[in-house]
């Protein structure tokens, strides 16, 4: 979809925007760490991660499926998006598929995050997120206007991967590295992209239930696909019968259509290290709340969560060469 630079102005957020869009994106990272925590739980009672994805995308796909039918403004989306794509220099069919990101996530779980370790795991997540947020704000793929790549934004983002590595340095010793950590750093590198993409498709459906919806369906079909090839080499799992086992997908409802909502406001760097720090601060609370047997909370995890909410304010910090570059006379 091409946008002119006099759009992209309009485009740029308030100062009070990219605050409340920062609450928002910690609050959907607090919400993704519990999110992580039940359909982590499902998955190691089936022993199979990619079917507890599967049930997680299904969950809210039914539920946004109903909602999209029910809501007249996310029915309009699917007419709005449709007429978008056909429209000369509109959204591209590629640009639709942010979903296939989240599949891949669950799916480079499923193959690496035992070998590597998850603390390894999530290292390499972090990196590649914050990596791809960097360029794909850089190059303006997102709904926001292109920021430039100051050394604010540089120095946050490396900041909150040391602040994750602190954060998970207690199982870091006992972590293997293969060519497997490619998988999840190129999972991290897709949930980067996924943010701008699903932002613009948002944009030209006019509706954040429509665009959470189609990138739900997106997600599940891709995840079916490999879960297919699994069950007929493994065999279907054995389904626990706790239900708030199935409550994942419903969660998920709020961070996909909270960070396609949210990301016009904070761009792709900021709403990816304002839902990483919710997510250690979400994970901090349950350790302490609801912890897992044999589980504690260490000081390393404690000055992670601290590091990264420093490495959120300072990325966070006004692009003044941008806004300036803007005050020029044309």
């Amino acid at each position: 979809m091409t946008v002119s630079r006099a759009q992209r102005r309009r485009n740029r957020p308030k100062a009070s925007e990219r605050a409340l869009g920062l609450i928002g994106a910690a609050a959907i990272g607090v919400l993704l760490a519990i999110q992580a925590r039940i359909n982590g739980t499902l998955g190691a009672r089936m022993d199979d991660a990619l079917a507890a994805g599967v049930i997680s995308f299904a969950g809210g796909f039914i539920v946004l499926f109903g909602c999209t039918f029910a809501i007249p403004r996310a029915r309009r989306g699917c007419r709005n998006l449709s007429a978008e794509l056909r429209k000369p220099g509109g959204l591209r069919p590629w640009q639709c598929l942010g979903g296939v990101c989240g599949g891949y996530l669950v799916f480079s779980q499923a193959m690496a995050a035992t070998a590597l370790g998850v603390a390894m795991f999530t290292v390499a997540v972090v990196a590649g997120q914050v990596t791809s947020g960097l360029i794909v704000d850089r190059l303006g793929l997102g709904p926001a206007a292109p920021q430039h790549v100051t050394p604010a934004r540089l120095f946050g983002a490396g900041l909150a991967v040391l602040a994750v590595v602190i954060a998970v340095s207690t199982q870091l010793g006992g972590a293997q590295t293969s060519w497997l950590v490619l998988l999840p750093a190129l999972a991290g590198l897709g949930l980067g992209w996924q943010a701008a993409v699903n932002g613009r498709m948002r944009q030209a459906a006019d509706s954040a239930v429509f665009a959470a919806f189609f990138n739900f369906g997106v997600g599940m079909a891709a995840l079916a696909l490999a879960f297919a090839v699994e069950a007929v080499l493994r065999g279907l799992p054995q389904l626990p019968a706790e239900a708030w086992l199935y409550t994942g997908g419903f969660l998920g409802i709020f961070v996909i259509g909270g960070s396609v909502a949210l990301v016009r406001y904070t761009g792709v760097l900021v709403l990816s290290l304002g839902m990483i720090a919710g997510q250690l601060v979400g994970a901090l609370l349950l350790d302490l709340l609801a912890p897992v047997v044999g589980a504690g909370v260490s000081m390393s995890t404690v000055l992670g969560v601290l590091l990264t909410l420093v490495a959120v304010g300072v990325a966070a910090m006004p692009d003044r060469a941008g806004r300036d570059a803007h005050r020029l006379p044309r």
